[in-house]
């Protein structure tokens, strides 16, 4: 892990990143092999794969290890008695779950799009559930085809339920980064977690780079009861997380906050803090969609219609973060591109 002296000379200067949020997920079907490499044609600095086991133990790329969202499995026969309810970090989920699969059945699946109401399905059936190693086979071809390093952010999710089950997540990850040359703390890669002592385990494991994510502030890590979200972003917390991590990634209103009109606020004091802290700050998630988008930067009243999602990822820029997290990382690249950051 960094210094703080080192992490905070690598923040001044330092071009904000475009986080490609499982891929052109506002494009394709997310976390599919299409979908990253639209990201990477859009010019992504990094593509994040969402990482779960198989039965086998092979890792592969899905939001959630229950994958009737994502996938057509409800509609195949010869799985129907796969549907179970399990217990995921405290909460009863039904579904079909990866760790119930071998990769050559998951393989028969096919992927679709998790929101329906707000994008396009015309894609749906066509892409495979693709695994870590042919995402990293993906970078490496579109490296040789441009000539740009392009970056890896995994998200290792609900770790210590796989390890629980016997599904453990961090050694096959470290040892499938290593493998494709992936080990230093200069390598263009981030690994992050919502969890704290999975990070810690990998802060031993590996030098790459660490961050911890931050979700809502009325909970808290699925690892950790006693801790919530709300403490880790005070500034005594974001001090223990640079203990073990290189950044954080939390949710885009904890760094700008919506009005009482559903505008943007004034910037809280967050990124300020986590700099000081020496903690490099990556809020998620940014969609065109007017759905998802502040009321000021809305484009007409349809939901679905792109609004202005350029300006707000200005709006973020300016309040001093150092990436973005998008399902549109063409209009985020540009955004970034085109905003003059200092006025």
């Amino acid at each position: 892990m960094s210094t703080l002296i080192a992490l905070a000379a690598a923040m001044l200067g330092a071009q904000p990143i475009v986080i490609a949020h499982r891929g052109a997920s506002g494009d394709r079907p997310e976390h599919t092999l299409a979908a990253y490499e639209l990201a990477i044609d859009q010019g992504a600095d990094f593509i994040e794969p969402d990482l779960v086991p198989t039965k086998d133990g092979i890792l592969v790329a899905r939001h959630e290890n229950e994958i009737s969202g994502t996938t057509d499995v409800a509609t195949r026969p010869e799985f129907a008695a796969r549907k179970r309810t399990r217990t995921i970090d405290g909460a009863p989920m039904t579904g079909w779950f990866t760790e119930d699969f071998t990769l050559a059945e998951l393989k028969r699946l096919r992927a679709k799009e998790r929101i329906p109401q707000l994008r396009a399905t015309a894609l749906d059936g066509q892409f495979e559930v693709p695994t870590l190693e042919e995402i990293l086979a993906l970078v490496k071809r579109k490296e040789a085809a441009t000539g740009r390093r392009i970056g890896l952010y995994p998200e290792t999710k609900h770790p210590s339920y796989f390890a629980a089950i016997g599904l453990p997540l961090e050694e096959p990850l470290v040892a499938t980064l290593a493998a494709a040359g992936y080990h230093r703390q200069t390598d263009p890669v981030f690994i992050q977690s919502f969890e704290i002592d999975n990070l810690r385990r990998l802060d031993g494991m590996t030098e790459l780079r660490l961050v911890q994510l931050i979700g809502d502030p009325a909970s808290g890590p699925a690892d950790r009861s006693g801790i919530g979200y709300a403490a880790m972003v005070t500034p005594q917390g974001l001090k223990a997380i640079a203990a073990y991590a290189d950044g954080i990634g939390p949710e885009k209103s904890a760094v700008i906050p919506r009005d009482a009109d559903g505008k943007l606020a004034a910037p809280t004091g967050l990124v300020a803090d986590a700099h000081a802290a020496g903690l490099l700050v990556h809020p998620y998630t940014f969609r065109k969609e007017n759905y998802f988008l502040p009321n000021d930067f809305k484009v007409g009243a349809d939901p679905r219609a792109a609004g202005d999602l350029a300006g707000e990822v200005c709006a973020f820029l300016k309040a001093g973060v150092d990436g973005v997290f998008s399902d549109n990382p063409g209009v985020a690249v540009k955004a970034r591109d085109g905003c003059q950051l200092g006025n």
